[in-house]
C-alpha cells in the first residue's frame, strides 16, 4: 500500500516561488511514477507534470514547462514541485498521485493513489 502526504502549499504572490512536498511511504521501485494535478474552483482537475522514479523521465503541461520543475529524493522518498514564476492563474489546490506503470501518465484516472491536496494562492 503507498500513502501519499502532500506539504508546501501556501498563499505568495505573483512571480514567487514555492516548492510542494508529497512524503510517499510504501515501495517505489520498478515503473512508479508521480504525478501532480491541480484543480481550481469551478475547473476540471488538470495535469501538471510527472516523474518516474526508477530514471528521472520528466512530462509537463505547456502551462507549466519552464516554470515549474519535478524531481523525486530517493533517499526521502519524496517527490517535489518546484514552482517558480507563479501566476494568479496557478492558483489551484494541487494534488501529488502515484501508480506503478508509466501508461498514460497525463490521465488522473490511470493513479492510484492520491494525497489530500494542498491549496496554493497567487495574489498580490
Amino acid at each position: 500500500q503507498v500513502q501519499l502526504v502532500e506539504s508546501g502549499g501556501g498563499l505568495v504572490q505573483p512571480g514567487n516561488s514555492l516548492r510542494l512536498s508529497c512524503a510517499t511511504s510504501g515501495r517505489t521501485f520498478g515503473s512508479f511514477v508521480t504525478g501532480w494535478f491541480r484543480q481550481a474552483p469551478g475547473k476540471e482537475r488538470e495535469f501538471v507534470a510527472s516523474t518516474t522514479w526508477n530514471f528521472g523521465a520528466t512530462s509537463y503541461a505547456d502551462s507549466v514547462k519552464g516554470r515549474f520543475t519535478v524531481s523525486r529524493d530517493l533517499a526521502k522518498n519524496t517527490a517535489y514541485l518546484q514552482m517558480n514564476s507563479l501566476k494568479p492563474e496557478d492558483t489551484a489546490v494541487y494534488y501529488c498521485a502515484a501508480k506503478r506503470n508509466t501508461l498514460d501518465l497525463r490521465n488522473g484516472a490511470s493513479y492510484e493513489y492520491w494525497g489530500q491536496g494542498t491549496q496554493v494562492t497567487v495574489s498580490s
